[in-house]
């Protein structure tokens, strides 16, 4: 009889711990991964340890509570990333992975439970990710080629030094470019030069098929469009060409309070119609939505004036509106904006105007968000609901939700926006999905609550879903999530067999953005 080798039980063993231990120190390593992966280049930067399974769990919506991912990884260059999905196509039993950025989502939808989660801002703590380049070509005119892990106001900072800035932003600039062009990126500016998915000339995109590929309108378009508001299904954005025009200096900035909601969104649709502002918001303040929320820019010592205003009338409609100027334009702007304005009719006495830097105009939501976080207020359950509303179903809208629903609610909530869109300034092409009329409104419903009061506000919008259903408000929800494969169906229309289709060419083994539940759902 032979006799037993030493040496091959040693490999025995360590074979079979190599099952139950991760690279990473003596950590289990969980069993839904496949323990093959231990052996990648990329081993070392995979953590399965519960600190970092538990902050990937979690986004700032803090309203979902689904397992853990299995691990993280926190690349140190986009072949780490490809390394990663290529292995997950490849192997017989892929594993689900979820691009996170800042973790801004609301409902789940950068989460990968029992797979891996990609930490993108790693690729920010070393040389090997796509940073911001800035350019100016005769051809493309200036552009920003940024990394889909970069931050907006980082793209702020570094084209301004350039004398140049991005055209379209969102309210917070504290996002990664990445995260908002998977989703649309809206903002005041939308109105006018479409939202951040109108503006982008090219991307690089690691596809679920764990392929680097070079996309543009001209260039493999079918990825282009499938990827811009495709909600990470079709591949992650590892750099996007951003168009860029030279940068105002300083703006004007005028708000004007309105107590009847006809006369509010007609003027705004007739400002959004003409050529001449920059920026164009709509808000609404009530006794649970007050004037000094943490988005408001109005000066504290406004704020009895207009809290009169809202005991009156129960309801008051902000109006805000923005013009850039420069040196050479700063002895005619405040001719131009009374021109501009003329005619309209807010109330009298209840106009707001402030001259800043566009940086601090870009900024502003962020002095809200450092006096949240001050007060331990940032970090808490937001049910938001964002919708866009069709045009000739505003009022009604409003007679039903701005009146009647959002009044009910016992609590201090808030801010709530409404401002119109307009459609041609959306691409088809992409997988943004929007009503079908030629004017849209974006409505807000921005609520913050305490980490044991949330459920009121989740009912409150679950309200405001079935009154639109009811009424036949044909609405869009934006950065939302359903969880049945027949309300996404409904959701993108006829856009749905292209959004079909695209998956089983990009990601055919449904490895991207599982949070999302769109091909995982029930």
């Amino acid at each position: 009889m032979a006799k037993s080798c030493p040496i091959s039980t040693s490999f025995i063993i360590i074979s079979v711990l190599s099952h139950f231990t991760s690279s990473i120190g003596l950590r289990p390593w969980p069993d839904v991964l496949p323990y093959e992966l231990q052996s990648l280049d990329i081993a070392s930067r995979l953590r399965v340890d519960p600190d970092a399974t538990r902050m990937a769990s979690r986004d700032f919506g803090r309203l979902v509570h689904p397992p853990n991912p299995a691990a993280v990884l926190y690349p140190s260059s986009i072949e780490d990333i490809a390394s990663l999905v290529k292995f997950s196509y490849n192997h017989s039993s892929p594993f689900s992975i979820a691009a996170r950025g800042q973790g801004h989502s609301l409902r789940g939808q950068a989460m990968a439970s029992h797979g891996v989660v990609v930490e993108m801002r790693s690729l920010n703590n070393c040389s090997c990710g796509s940073g911001i380049r800035v350019t100016k070509n005769p051809i493309w005119g200036s552009y920003a080629d940024v990394g889909g892990e970069q931050e907006w106001i980082d793209v702020l900072q570094a084209t301004l030094k350039h004398g140049l800035a991005p055209v379209s932003w969102t309210d917070y600039l504290y996002l990664t470019i990445g995260g908002t062009l998977s989703n649309a990126g809206i903002s005041g500016q939308t109105f006018r030069h479409g939202p951040q998915i109108s503006n982008v000339y090219e991307m690089d995109v690691l596809t679920g098929k764990g392929e680097l590929v070079t996309c543009s309108k001209d260039t493999n378009s079918e990825l282009f469009f499938a990827v811009l508001g495709g909600l990470g299904q079709f591949g992650i954005i590892t750099r996007a060409r951003i168009a860029l025009e030279p940068a105002p200096k300083r703006v004007k900035w005028i708000q004007m309070l309105y107590d009847d909601f006809s006369t509010f969104s007609r003027d705004q649709e007739h400002l959004i119609s003409i050529n001449g502002l920059d920026y164009l918001e709509g808000s609404l303040f009530m006794q649970n939505s007050p004037p000094n929320s943490w988005r408001s820019s109005f000066s504290p010592s406004e704020y009895p004036r207009i809290s009169s205003l809202i005991s009156k009338n129960g309801i008051i409609y902000c109006l805000e509106v923005v013009k850039y100027y420069d040196e050479l334009t700063s002895h005619t702007v405040d001719e131009e904006l009374q021109e501009l304005l003329k005619g309209l009719n807010f109330l009298p006495g209840f106009v707001f105007t402030k001259d800043v830097s566009l940086v601090d105009f870009l900024n502003r939501v962020h002095s809200g968000e450092l006096n949240l976080r001050a007060k331990g207020l940032w970090d808490v359950p937001h049910p938001w609901l964002n919708l866009f509303v069709p045009r000739s179903s505003i009022s009604d809208f409003n007679s039903g939700v701005f009146r009647d629903i959002l009044p009910k609610i016992n609590q201090t909530t808030g801010p709530f926006l409404v401002y119109p869109m307009i459609r041609n300034k959306w691409d088809d092409r992409t997988s943004a999905v929007i009503p079908d009329e030629d004017i849209f409104y974006t409505v807000g419903v921005l609520h913050s609550s305490g980490a044991d009061d949330w459920e009121p506000l989740e009912n409150q919008n679950k309200e405001i879903l079935k009154f639109c259903d009811k009424a036949g408000i044909k609405i869009k929800r934006y950065l939302s999530r359903y969880t049945t494969k027949e309300d996404w169906m409904n959701h993108f229309g006829p856009k749905w067999r292209t959004f079909e289709d695209r998956k089983a060419q990009f990601d055919p083994k449904m490895i991207l953005s599982p949070g999302q539940q769109i091909f995982n759902s029930v």
